[in-house]
């Protein structure tokens, strides 16, 4: 099942953002035909997905054993999971973490998780060492959610950030960016997580962007 843990007690305002997001995903329809999610399952059915509660909605229009989502998660907290993501033996891991460690209490947040998030990928390299770890930009948010939330400005600087890491650690990096230029209104009432419209359009962008296909799975 989809993983859902509270980290205390450092995130509790992050979590007030997240937890108060959450509710406003309830009741949604997901999108898509019986066909692409039959498809979607096959062509990931060797594949983790690792977040913060923006991916979420994912595990509806996939195998929740495939995601792994924790409100309040950082790519710091994220290194817990990774004897989970060992145990599932994935051929590929598609990580999106940084929505949460943009908001975190320290003096250079995108530097602490940029430390972090080499840690992560170092033990999963050592863990799994024949696998592709993929890495998604955060997701942009509305500005609507920047004036209530004036860190979430500084996401374009956090992922400049992320595409460097990815590069020194010769991992694949996602630009997510294009996804929302070509499509409108994907986000949720509070302007940071996403619609269930959102995850098809992902799993598909993801296919068209990196090396996993339907032999692969």
């Amino acid at each position: 099942m989809t993983t859902k843990k509270i980290f205390l007690p450092v995130l509790i305002g992050i979590l007030a953002i997240s937890a108060a997001a959450c509710g406003n995903k309830q009741g949604e329809e997901q999108t898509g035909s019986v066909e692409e999610e039959e498809q979607n399952q096959s062509t990931y059915s060797n594949s983790i997905f690792l977040g913060d509660s923006v991916l979420d909605g994912l595990a509806e229009v996939l195998d929740d054993s495939r995601v792994i989502s924790n409100a309040g998660a950082t790519a710091q907290f994220a290194i817990e999971e990774v004897d989970q993501i060992v145990d599932k033996k994935p051929q590929d891991i598609f990580i999106m973490l940084g929505s949460d460690d943009i908001l975190m209490p320290v003096d250079n947040p995108t530097e602490h998780s940029m430390t972090h998030y080499t840690e992560l990928i170092e033990k999963l390299k050592e863990e799994l060492p024949n696998v592709k770890i993929h890495v998604l930009s955060v997701t942009p948010v509305t500005e609507g959610a920047i004036k209530k939330e004036p860190r979430y400005k500084n996401i374009p600087d956090y992922n400049e950030a992320l595409k460097d890491m990815t590069a020194a650690e010769k991992v694949d990096y996602i630009d997510l960016s294009p996804l929302f230029n070509n499509h409108q209104n994907l986000h949720a009432d509070d302007g940071i997580h996403l619609k269930a419209d959102f995850y098809p359009l992902l799993l598909d962008y993801i296919k068209k962007h990196s090396n996993i296909d339907e032999e692969d799975a």
